[in-house]
């Protein structure tokens, strides 16, 4: 539950309490509190792209599967399914490299 609540609140993935960013899409070099080093290396957080993705594609969904079930043109739903994505890519940015951070952090302590 507390690394749920980690999560959700974008806090440290060792100590569960210092914050990640430090704007809207800059990470901290280190967690303020445990000083896990958050940058590691140049390309790092490239597996972040995958759950991006997946985030991308479970946020147009819903929205593309309405659209289609009312009948709508494919220019609408390229459109309206594009302008979500703009709108939710800070949000899906900051889960994606959240989460990235958690799952190296179960796989690759320390």
């Amino acid at each position: 539950m507390r690394r749920l609540l980690a999560i959700l609140f974008q806090r440290c993935p060792r100590c569960l309490k210092g914050k990640l960013f430090r704007g809207l899409f800059r990470v901290n070099r280190e967690c303020a509190v445990c000083e896990l080093e958050l940058q590691r290396e140049p390309g790092y957080y490239l597996g972040a792209m995958y759950f991006s993705y997946g985030f991308g594609v479970v946020a147009v969904a819903p929205v593309t599967w309405l659209l289609i079930e009312n009948d709508a043109t494919l220019f609408t739903i390229a459109w309206v399914t594009a302008a979500e994505l703009v709108l939710l890519s800070p949000l899906l940015f900051r889960y994606a490299r959240v989460l990235w951070l958690h799952f190296d952090q179960l796989f690759r302590p320390q």
